[in-house]
């Protein structure tokens, strides 16, 4: 989802001089149809070759990871190559679905030849993404007395629907927070805007109250890492509790058996999930130093006006930066006690039980069981919510840079 996301961004990034080149062509006569396949068919084949390009690094970076030290170890567990038919869906997938971005996102210059459109809302955002929160949260509660409810009239479940289930309830949570980003953005704009006292805040309260629902697409690809960061450190913290509950168990039992699981290989698989995280939070970081560059880039004839005027270029930097930064803390905040609550829901304790066994006896009997406490991961959480925020420091920074080209006085020509 980070990848696609980055990807329409991408498809955004130029768009003022792209919507130009392209309402050119429709003066010129094409139809709409006509700027449908230029714009989708060059953003697919740039999308098709950065595709190919990234296949010959991963195969150059497994031949070179994939060679066993003198104990027989690889450096990476590069060992398992996918099958060819999911190299082809892998390299196909993200050019068509950019080039369908691209119609999409470039459809005004396909409704008029002259790229402008005019929309109002004037509707603030709806409850709605609460009560998906709600539902994806405290529906296990729900559902876990629901089974056995079922189970004891004789009806099965199988794992299959358990498993859909639960993806659909993620995905209700994961899009509560997505779209009640729009409500978070409106209500920091309206606080922004009654209490700020400097130019910059006051310009950026005014900008969230007036679209509100941007938040929900740029920060979309970044909560959602964050909300699977969070859930992935939460189960992290129970798998731990219950590994440990297990080896007091068997001490207990007096059977000198530890947890009974390879500890390392699952507490390092989670590793591995939160590696992916991290690159999957970075990559939609990129995704929204586009939006950010692109925005700045496609009202650079306001800006560069504001200059002429008289307004400071700092007083803009700082409006920008308030725009950007103030929805995401309340948002990554949300998003860090959505993911946890998720996995939260399995219980905040675990049970285990040793087995107790004799040296004279033929088995083995179970013993008292071990209840122990799953502690809230607050320093790994701390440090995710605390790198997200760091991390948009920095994109703001950096995206600031295109402010001072941007607010050249060339930009004022008419011709």
């Amino acid at each position: 989802m980070p990848i696609l996301v980055l990807a329409g961004q991408c498809v955004r990034l130029g768009s003022p001089g792209r919507d130009r080149r392209l309402a050119t062509i429709r003066l010129a006569g094409a139809t709409p149809r006509q700027v449908v396949l230029i714009a989708a068919g060059e953003t697919t084949i740039a999308a098709l070759l950065g595709s190919i390009v990234g296949l010959g690094a991963y195969l150059l970076l497994r031949w070179a990871l994939n060679r066993p030290g003198p104990d027989g170890v690889l450096p990476l567990p590069t060992d398992v190559l996918p099958a060819i038919p999911a190299f082809v869906v892998i390299l196909l997938i993200v050019p068509v679905l950019a080039g369908l971005a691209a119609a999409f996102l470039l459809r005004k210059v396909i409704i008029t030849p002259f790229g402008v459109v005019h929309r109002v809302r004037d509707h603030r955002p709806s409850l709605l993404p609460g009560v998906l929160i709600i539902a994806g949260v405290f529906s296990p509660l729900v559902i876990k007395p629901f089974g056995r409810w079922l189970g004891d009239q004789g009806v099965r479940v199988g794992p299959t629907v358990a498993l859909i289930v639960v993806m659909l309830l993620i995905l209700a949570t994961i899009l509560g927070v997505l779209l009640g980003t729009g409500w978070i953005t409106f209500t920091t704009g309206r606080i922004l805007h009654r209490f700020a006292r400097r130019p910059g805040a006051l310009l950026a309260g005014r900008q969230l109250m007036a679209d509100p629902w941007s938040g929900s697409r740029t920060f979309a690809a970044l909560l959602t890492a964050v909300i699977v960061g969070a859930g992935v450190y939460g189960y992290r913290s129970y798998l731990a509790t219950q590994f440990s509950a297990s080896a007091k168990a068997n001490e207990l039992a007096g059977n000198g058996l530890d947890s009974g699981y390879d500890t390392g290989f699952y507490l390092g698989t989670i590793g591995l999930i939160n590696v992916a995280v991290e690159i999957g939070a970075t990559i939609a970081a990129v995704g929204i130093l586009m939006a950010l560059a692109e925005g700045i880039v496609s009202r650079r004839r306001t800006y560069a006006a504001l200059v002429a005027a008289g307004v400071p270029r700092r007083t803009l930097s700082a409006a920008i930066a308030w725009q950007t930064l103030t929805p995401l803390v309340p948002a990554v905040l949300v998003a860090l006690v959505v993911g946890f609550s998720l996995v939260r829901t399995q219980g905040s304790s675990v049970t285990a039980s040793g087995m107790g066994c004799a040296a004279d006896a033929p088995s083995c009997v179970a013993s008292t069981g071990v209840t122990l406490p799953v502690p809230v991961p607050v320093k790994d959480l701390a440090l995710l919510g605390g790198g997200t925020l760091v991390m948009m420091i920095l994109v703001v920074g950096v995206g600031l840079l295109f402010l001072r080209m941007s607010t050249d006085m060339a930009e004022l020509r008419a011709g």
